[in-house]
């Protein structure tokens, strides 16, 4: 049941998913949808292609799983034969021992059989006992397990990829309108800078100087916007949005965002990793799977019973109400492995090496996690270090953006000192926002590091 219903689920998301495919391509471009980021890894939890192929697999293991359990049914099969003898194939037989009168010695051919033949039986098989089929019985559960820890895998990847996605448009756009906004504010400065010449208070260098700012903003603009595009077109991507679909992001950079604080994982359990339980099922699965060659080499007991019915005859009469001739029979087979030519061996010793394997592996993702963890952290440390100085010197560059504009005005500064001034504040502005989503980032590496994304 449990298989079924997944299946008529899953169904009914795939219809879904054509029917809306279907409408993108002969419809108009739907409304807009507002998405924050844990909306927009919802999204991807239901439509992203890694997941739905996970979800086939976990599917694909659960029907595979079915079968194994229908070796420990009767196994039921029904035959029939109909046979057509033009020429009957026929023996020489002594005809001395039919009738003493004829001369010892006398061959006479003589016809086994009838120009027509037909048969029908049914065979049922039972096992009663094969160890190999128990342990595959008893790996179904693990096997299920290790199809759905893929699905969890596949989530948590997809997690990872929309939220570094998502945050990487966020950046853009938070450096696009901090860009606009330098760009509006040059602009109203060039503005009055060109006046002032026109009075012949200041050089045409000052107004050059400006210009040659405000083109160079322009021109960082249009390829902040382009970067943009395609940070959109790779999160519509990752969340398994068609690419044109209308999308807008609702979350934006702030450092109420950093909810994640840098603790000490004492306690740190390597199941809480989906990779270490991925290497865990499938070391538990490749244990089953030496107990099932080992098992080979133990006795199994089959019950077996036929039943059927046939007739002959020499004209093609089957139809009507004649005589046909029934059987029945049943009884144990009994196979005790006795020399396999070594093979069951061979299996077995391969199956131990596959456990080994697994344990080695088990050991190498430790360590990797351990590293991952150090890193993690540690890049998370560093990131929020770098924050807090960029956040003093965004403010600090603004403090001198304003003191030098007021100088600037007032006739006391140079342009140069004013485009000096500008520059800073908008790389100070940049380098803020650009070490905000460096957090963001670091934090999301963090959260998966710890098992807990």
């Amino acid at each position: 049941m449990q298989f079924k219903w997944k299946l008529i689920a899953l169904t009914g998301v795939m219809m879904q998913l054509l029917t809306y495919a279907n409408a993108q391509q002969s419809s108009p471009p739907q409304a807009v949808i507002r998405f924050s980021a844990q909306e927009a890894v919802q999204y991807a939890l239901a439509n992203q292609y890694t997941v739905r192929n996970a979800k086939m697999d976990e599917l694909q293991t659960i029907a595979r799983n079915k079968e194994v359990s229908g070796l420990a049914l009767p196994q039921v099969s029904a035959n029939g034969s109909f046979q057509d003898n033009p020429i009957i194939q026929k023996q020489l037989i002594d005809a001395s021992n039919f009738d003493p009168t004829v001369p010892k010695g006398t061959l006479v051919p003589f016809a086994f059989g009838l120009k027509y033949n037909a048969v029908g039986n049914v065979d049922v098989n039972q096992v009663l006992f094969d160890p190999s089929v128990l342990v595959a019985l008893q790996a179904r559960k693990t096997l299920e397990e290790l199809a759905r820890k893929g699905v969890q895998k596949s989530e948590i990847d997809v997690k990872e990829a929309v939220y570094k996605a998502y945050y990487n448009v966020v950046a853009a756009d938070k450096a696009y309108g901090i860009l606009q906004e330098n760009i509006m504010r040059l602009r109203r400065t060039l503005a009055e800078i060109k006046e002032i010449y026109k009075n012949g208070l200041v050089e045409k260098l000052d107004v050059d100087r400006l210009s040659v700012q405000v083109n160079n903003l322009q021109s960082e603009e249009v390829r902040i916007r382009n970067l943009r595009e395609l940070g959109m077109a790779a999160l519509k991507f990752q969340m398994g949005m068609p690419i044109r679909q209308q999308l807008e992001l609702t979350d934006t950079l702030s450092n109420a965002a950093l909810t994640a604080e840098i603790q000490t994982e004492d306690q740190f359990n390597y199941m809480n990793r989906i990779e270490y339980q991925l290497v865990d099922a499938q070391k538990r699965a490749n244990e089953y799977n030496l107990k099932r060659y080992r098992m080979q080499g133990f006795p199994s007991l089959n019950a077996f019973a036929q039943g059927g019915a046939s007739r002959q005859s020499n004209n093609f009469d089957f139809l009507k109400q004649q005589l046909w001739y029934g059987y029945v029979s049943w009884g144990l087979r009994l196979n005790v492995p006795i020399f396999s030519g070594m093979q069951r061996r061979r299996r077995v010793d391969q199956a131990m090496i596959d456990v080994k394997k697994s344990l080695l592996s088990m050991e190498n993702l430790q360590h990797g996690i351990d590293l991952q963890q150090s890193q993690a952290a540690t890049n998370l440390r560093n990131n929020l270090s770098t924050l807090q100085n960029e956040e003093a010197n965004m403010t600090l560059a603004k403090e001198v953006y304003e003191t030098t504009n007021v100088k600037y005005r007032e006739g006391v500064g140079s342009s140069l000192e004013m485009i000096t001034a500008e520059t800073s504040l908008l790389t100070a502005q940049n380098n803020y926002f650009t070490a905000l989503f460096n957090v963001l980032v670091a934090r999301v590496d963090y959260l998966k590091a710890y098992g807990k994304l």
